[in-house]
């Protein structure tokens, strides 16, 4: 205790580097997306579930891969006083098979699930991408065809539609076909690889036995010619795989979606089968993709449950945000503020004006209504209601408590103020509100 004390004393206290607070002024970006975000998902019939952010270890070990950048470099990983190991998800997909094993929720059923929350890695920070993260994930278990590949892509298609997004993201396929195709497909890799072993980095070297795959995914640019010449897995699939990817190329063609085959998109988890896919951007830099995912139909048994097929995807809430503001697509209604600032004009009014305020965020539940507080002269008062962003201001004072009435006073436009009887105050502000005058 005493070493906090002179560490509070000595130090100003900041938060962990890539740890971010979310201030007032850009929560309503937020706000914006997730509203988005949970009303599709209502739309399109997948259910919310919400998983605790700490996990045995042993978790992401077994399920993301012991070689991966991931559980070997990133992981926020302790021991807890008894002595068991806990990590932080670094993802939500391992959790979401856990939670669903766990509670019986894939017993001789499917499901569509979603989530949302923080994710943890140990990055180097850099604008998009932080230690804290939040993503926003789907899963569906249970169906083998391709057509809930489609669902979950159109889905996230729709999305860029309503945010205004859908010119500025491109949707990138490939398909990693079997375990059995890909396990051959490595092999050739490697040798490949190998013949040319004076062209990888450190990175690839250190992949070539573990995780030769992962070099695919390499943005080194010493590296692109070499890798532009490497087999392609796209004509090492299995027969199955290939049907499957043909089928869903024809629905997302049949939908209207454009897309990109990528044979070089491998994803970083171990987990993934067949389809992968990701949405990218030119409009951030090097921080391109916004969503990923792709079936995981081996994962289920994996952590030990039934063989049962999965696919889902992520996508990163910060960059969402980021790419919203680069191309300034909030609204600007919904960046917060508020519509009325209720003022009363001295301190003898504010009973008045409390109880009044509460009668008209009563009768008009979507009002956003913000009460002065603190007191202040009357000059005061009114740079407070003009600093909130109101729409309009509701004065009480000694001759509207006498009256029964309120004045009504226009911050934003040239307009004169009105008097209006209390009693008909929800009914004309309303109005006023909704069609304003020209």
């Amino acid at each position: 205790m005493l070493l906090v004390k002179e560490f509070a004393l000595s130090k100003k206290i900041q938060a962990i580097r890539g740890m971010n607070d979310l201030l007032p002024g850009d929560s309503p970006r937020w706000q914006f997306l997730e509203a988005k975000v949970r009303r599709l998902m209502q739309r399109y019939g997948f259910d919310e579930i919400r998983m605790p952010i700490l996990e045995q270890t042993a978790l992401f070990a077994r399920s993301i891969g012991e070689v991966t950048d991931i559980v070997e470099k990133e992981m926020y990983t302790f021991e807890d006083r008894n002595g068991d190991s806990l990590t932080l998800r670094p993802e939500g997909t391992a959790s979401c098979v856990r939670a669903a094993l766990e509670h019986g929720l894939l017993h001789n059923q499917t499901q569509r699930l979603w989530y949302q929350g923080p994710m943890f890695r140990h990055e180097r920070p850099q604008k998009g991408r932080y230690r804290q993260f939040h993503q926003v994930g789907v899963e569906a278990y249970g169906f083998d065809g391709p057509d809930i590949d489609a669902e979950v892509i159109l889905l996230s298609a729709r999305l860029w539609q309503e945010l205004g997004l859908a010119d500025h993201v491109t949707l990138e396929l490939n398909s990693l076909g079997s375990s059995e195709a890909r396990s051959a497909y490595r092999a050739t890799l490697v040798e490949y690889f190998n013949d040319h072993r004076d062209v990888l980095d450190e990175d690839s070297l250190r992949r070539l036995e573990s995780n030769p795959l992962r070099i695919l995914d390499s943005k080194n640019p010493a590296m692109a010619e070499m890798l532009d010449g490497a087999p392609q897995l796209m004509d090492h699939l299995d027969e199955e795989s290939r049907r499957h990817f043909e089928q869903l190329t024809t629905m997302l063609q049949a939908a209207g979606i454009d897309y990109v085959v990528n044979p070089r998109l491998v994803r970083g988890l171990d987990y993934y089968c067949r389809t992968v896919f990701e949405w990218t951007t030119t409009a951030l830099g090097s921080q391109g993709t916004v969503c990923a995912g792709g079936r995981y139909d081996g994962l289920v048994e994996q952590l030990g449950g039934k063989p049962t097929p999965a696919v889902g995807f992520a996508m990163g809430i910060e960059r969402l945000v980021l790419l919203l503001e680069t191309l300034d697509l909030v609204p600007a209604d919904a960046m917060g503020g508020c519509d009325v600032y209720m003022l009363p004009m001295d301190d003898s009014a504010t009973v008045a004006a409390l109880t009044l305020a509460e009668q008209l965020r009563g009768a008009l539940p979507e009002l956003r209504l913000q009460m002065h507080c603190g007191g202040g002269s009357f000059k005061s008062r009114m740079k407070k209601a003009d600093k909130s962003g109101a729409t309009l201001a509701v004065l009480i004072g000694d001759e509207e408590l006498a009256q029964h009435s309120a004045t009504v006073k226009f911050l934003r436009d040239d307009r004169d103020q009105r008097s209006l009887p209390q009693a008909e105050l929800a009914v004309e502000l309303h109005g006023l509100l909704e069609t304003p005058e020209a």
